[in-house]
């Protein structure tokens, strides 16, 4: 039953759910979870609002209440969604904090259970909320034996529900006080903010018989610093300016969970959103691109888009796909693209993983899995590299396993990609690509299929699958050309190549 035990299912006791046991000191609560309890002394705490989540839980939470009928058909506040706004894109502020901390009065005589119902109501959303690398971070917590506490300054009532669905032990706020089933208006305990967050996740530590020393803590507000500073390993994340500014003079590591690694972003956008502008098909004149099955991609969600490989013209056809789609596009590349002086720069900031592929470390591949589980687009070309020789010719295209091992890692749709036409622009043997031809440009096709249907359990099998169907997406003569001749085979090898 939800009401009475919102909170009681991650062993939190407060005073807001009658039917749960309360201890003295109003946010201290044991760790008794229906999960299986980790022998560890140490937590990770994560601040909800604009650390977790992409913004303020504020607007969702109201909504829920409002539901319920705590609000009495009173509409929202004149400038409530604006003050949310304000607050997403800056962060916390006194101001904005004590209207927050009133906010216990206006809850005089609600019914608790209808606010633990709220909270119930309202969990789903909040989860659609959560950063895309959230999940990566704490699930890495997790494997290493560390318990996940929210700590906020939101009503325990609320977000337990919530904290459970998102996999949290426990939770560290602030208790509304009650008496026989409604709220009196008051706060049992330390208001969760600032140093009363710390104290409360002292006590709560105590309890817990965790050390904060070897514990982690997250948050994005310059006020959560006391927080900060009393564990062994404070991360800023999303952080306002005043918290990346004592983050930075600290070397407190600086993390943003809505994008990955290296990936810049100012009012809203990354590179991708200003590259798009001009990443179109007026920008070369001399190709002209025919494409066609842009439909197939998801407009939402992961995919891997796997394309085959004929030139380094390849990344403009590819490009122009992605600047159509409107969301950013990763990719894997070869480390070599990343180490150049101009190109690598702008790779990681597109959100580029590197491959290594001389290393036999599976790296890039576990960043790609992340990239994956947090909702991205990822660009692959399984061959791996631009074909040479007769290889190039031959109809039938043969791919490493990478790409089937991601989806059977991640289950995410495969998406074929056939290009043809690219290395008419800019051959292997070619260091520079054919810029003049504005009269007669040569013809780009571009054509995307639907998802490939995959076992994902062989990779060999699912690889050939997939090459199956980009061959289909090709042209005819792809598959009808006769034996090249000596200058079309030297187009294949980089320059200076000498055939043996």
């Amino acid at each position: 039953m939800l009401g009475r035990n919102c909170a009681q299912r991650l062993g939190a006791a407060p005073s807001g759910c009658p039917a749960c046991p309360t201890e003295p000191g109003g946010n201290v609560h044991r760790v008794t979870t229906t999960r299986t309890v980790l022998s560890t002394d140490e937590a990770v705490f994560v601040d909800l609002d604009r650390t977790l989540l992409r913004g303020a839980s504020g607007l969702v939470l109201g909504a829920a209440m409002r539901a319920e009928g705590l609000f009495d058909g009173r509409p929202s506040l004149p400038g409530e969604s604006l003050l949310y706004r304000l607050y997403n894109l800056q962060g916390e502020s006194l101001a904005f904090m004590a209207m927050v901390r009133a906010a216990p009065r206006f809850t005089n005589g609600w019914d608790v259970d209808a606010v633990c119902r709220a909270g119930e109501r309202a969990a789903p959303e909040l989860a659609e909320l959560v950063q895309p690398y959230a999940p990566a971070v704490l699930a890495a917590h997790r494997a290493a034996g560390r318990l996940l506490v929210l700590a906020t300054t939101s009503p325990v009532d609320l977000v337990t529900p919530f904290a459970e669905l998102a996999g949290f032990d426990d939770v560290v706020g602030t208790r509304y006080a009650s008496r026989h089933g409604s709220y009196t208006g008051g706060i049992d305990g330390d208001f969760a903010w600032a140093t009363g967050k710390l104290a409360a996740v002292r006590r709560w530590a105590a309890a817990a018989g965790v050390d904060l020393a070897k514990s982690h803590a997250y948050s994005d507000s310059v006020f959560d610093m006391p927080l900060l500073r009393a564990v062994g390993h404070p991360h800023a994340v999303n952080p306002d300016r005043r918290l990346r500014a004592a983050a930075t003079v600290q070397r407190w590591p600086i993390e943003n969970w809505d994008r990955p690694p290296g990936v810049p972003k100012m009012v809203g956008l990354e590179p991708y959103h200003l590259l798009r502008l001009v990443v179109r098909p007026e920008s070369f004149p001399y190709a002209r691109f025919d494409i066609a099955g842009l439909d197939n991609i998801p407009k939402r969600g992961p995919a891997l888009l796997a394309s085959n490989h004929r030139s380094y013209f390849d990344v403009v056809a590819l490009a122009i796909i992605a600047a159509r789609l409107g969301r950013p596009v990763r990719f894997l590349g070869k480390r070599e693209i990343f180490d150049a002086p101009v190109v690598g720069p702008i790779a990681r900031a597109l959100g580029g993983i590197s491959v290594d592929r001389g290393s036999g470390s599976d790296q890039a591949l576990r960043a790609a899995q992340r990239a994956l589980e947090a909702g991205e687009l990822l660009v692959i070309l399984p061959q791996g590299t631009i074909p040479r020789g007769e290889a190039f010719f031959d109809p039938v295209l043969r791919a490493k396993t990478g790409t089937a091992r991601l989806a059977a890692l991640t289950g995410v749709p495969v998406v074929p990609i056939g290009l043809w036409g690219t290395e008419r622009v800019w051959p292997r043997s070619a260091r520079v690509p054919t810029v003049t031809t504005f009269a007669h440009p040569p013809k780009i096709r571009v054509r995307v299929g639907a998802p490939v249907r995959l076992g994902l359990e062989d990779a060999v099998a699912d690889s050939a699958a997939i090459m199956k169907a980009i061959v289909a997406l090709l042209p005819d003569e792809a598959s009808l050309m006769g034996r090249p001749t000596e200058e079309e085979m030297a187009r294949t090898f980089p320059p200076g190549h000498r055939a043996r």
